[in-house]
């Protein structure tokens, strides 16, 4: 973006011409653009950051249950395993993600796996007994049962469909009254602001077909509650989201801090049950990653769930480069490589523009000598200086904004990108030469050094031709000077942005490089 705001764009001269009156320092244009971007750093690291979460003094506690006479037993899949200790869910383990990006070899990530983490699916009963958390059940029949002195047999079925958990629960009434039951669910964790580098974390619900999100220092003050005719509530980090669902057409969810911990849970109404009946209830857990092939899969069985990634302001752009970015991995099977083959093509689209952009650019240059005249000789009279420089333009068919509208288009692609790179789940491990998780920063920080070499070149090889023949106290000369700081400041910046975002602009430059000498050879 740095090559349309040196001296040989139109805007600069427009500007110049506006301000020759004015008296500037030679600093005058690095101290504000140094500001700007120190602030910006700062709003940036403040985002990402991990933020410090006061506790509530007044929040209930989560209460302690004696477990160890209850027995643990394992469910698998393909797609992940899981503990599963009565009422009680926890442990679950992604079996094709690492836990740590960089090595293959770290062991599965673990949902749900901390101390006092878990999953609860139960029953709350009138007119007799149901399950509790301390409940040791009997194995029968690929089901779990428990019957109580009434002769109420409580039975269920644990069935893992991609990375959905259906928890089914039969009630037969062998009694001689009516019983009721209530179903409820809760997921109790704590929260995890590490990982929430640009991307909403935090609570999650899904209210009458509308999302509602609340992140971890909003729970920490304050609970919440929401009433629904179907829906869903649970926790989502960066990558990875844990959510319930009860089949229920009433229920009430709601989501408060416990102590250290969060809890999210939900109660449906309550399903009567006669004498001699049954009945089945059925709640679902996704125990899984943000990423959208699996959640619109999830999508089926959990209606809604599909909208949680967080796709941000560019969501129109987001998408569309993450498809582009997962068919081209497909292809060549290295998204360093897809992303390098996305930016060739995203700059080959933007030809059109560039071209103009520094044909424009080029004929800024030859009416520099003119432009200097003109502001010289108008130095007293701005409302004739800036006619005659309009007049001027129009005599060269260029505009002094020529040359923002590429970069304006990049904008939207930087960002997009940036946020591509961050809810990815196929990034969060994807290997690139040197760098084993295109979605962290650069170790060696030889991506940023590399970028910032570009971007000063290609702002060289932009006022190379002019340098020498400038005026050395014109407003514009002064700002190019001030300008040469940038590439620092960009290293600087983008030293700790995700690398695969850092590959694309330095990619881009390079491109850009080429670009601009095709150009000069065939406008000579």
């Amino acid at each position: 973006m740095v090559k349309y705001m040196d001296n040989n764009s139109g805007f600069q001269q427009w500007n110049a011409a506006r301000d020759a009156t004015k008296k500037k320092s030679p600093f005058l244009g690095m101290l504000w653009w140094f500001v700007l971007f120190l602030t910006a750093w700062w709003v940036m690291s403040w985002w990402m950051g991990p933020k410090q979460v006061q506790q509530n003094a007044e929040v209930q506690e989560i209460e302690t249950v004696d477990l160890s006479k209850v027995p643990v037993t394992k469910i698998s899949s393909d797609d992940l395993t899981a503990d599963v200790q009565g009422l009680r869910i926890s442990k679950i383990e992604l079996l094709k993600f690492a836990a740590d990006a960089s090595n293959a070899e770290s062991g599965p990530v673990t949902l749900l796996g901390a101390d006092g983490a878990f999953a609860e699916v139960g029953l709350l009963s009138t007119g007799t007994a149901a399950p509790v958390a301390t409940t040791v059940w009997s194995e029968k029949n690929d089901a779990a049962t428990w019957k109580n002195s009434d002769g109420v047999e409580f039975s269920r079925t644990i069935k893992i469909d991609g990375y959905v958990i259906s928890i089914a629960d039969t009630i037969k009434n062998a009694s001689n009254k009516e019983i009721s039951v209530a179903p409820y669910a809760r997921i109790v964790r704590a929260n995890d602001m590490v990982s929430s580098a640009g991307v909403y974390t935090g609570a999650v619900a899904f209210v009458n077909s509308d999302l509602e999100h609340e992140d971890w220092p909003r729970i920490t003050k304050k609970s919440y509650a929401y009433s629904t005719t179907n829906g869903f509530i649970g926790f989502v980090d960066q990558y990875w989201e844990t959510v319930l669902s009860i089949d229920s057409a009433d229920q009430t969810m709601r989501v408060k801090a416990l102590g250290n911990m969060f809890q999210a849970d939900a109660a449906a109404n309550v399903v009567a049950v006669p004498v001699g009946a049954e009945k089945t209830i059925t709640t679902n857990l996704y125990m899984g990653p943000r990423d959208r092939k699996e959640l619109l899969e999830a999508n089926t069985i959990i209606t809604g769930i599909d909208q949680t990634v967080d796709y941000g302001w560019f969501w129109f752009f987001v998408r569309p480069i993450l498809w582009l970015l997962h068919i081209l991995n497909s292809l060549v099977m290295n998204y360093g490589v897809a992303i390098i083959i996305m930016t060739l093509l995203l700059r080959l689209a933007m030809w059109p523009l560039t071209r103009k952009s520094y044909v424009s650019m080029m004929a800024m240059q030859k009416m520099q000598p003119e432009m200097a005249r003109i502001q010289k000789l108008y130095a007293n009279d701005k409302a004739r200086m800036q006619m005659e420089m309009m007049r001027l333009y129009q005599t060269h068919k260029t505009s002094p904004m020529s040359g923002c509208l590429p970069m304006l288009i990049q904008i939207p692609i930087f960002f997009a990108l940036y946020k591509a790179l961050l809810i990815s789940v196929q990034m969060r491990s994807a290997h690139f030469l040197w760098i084993s998780d295109l979605a962290s920063m650069d170790p060696y920080f030889i991506l940023p050094i590399l970028m910032g070499l570009t971007m000063w070149f290609q702002q060289h090889l932009q006022t190379a031709s002019t340098t020498d023949n400038a005026n050395k106290n014109d407003v514009t000369v002064q700002t190019q000077k001030a300008m040469k700081w940038m590439p620092l400041i960009f290293t600087v910046l983008f030293a700790w942005m995700p690398a695969g975002l850092v590959l694309y602009w330095t990619v881009s430059n390079i491109f850009g490089i080429g670009q601009m000498y095709y150009i000069k050879r065939i406008n000579k």
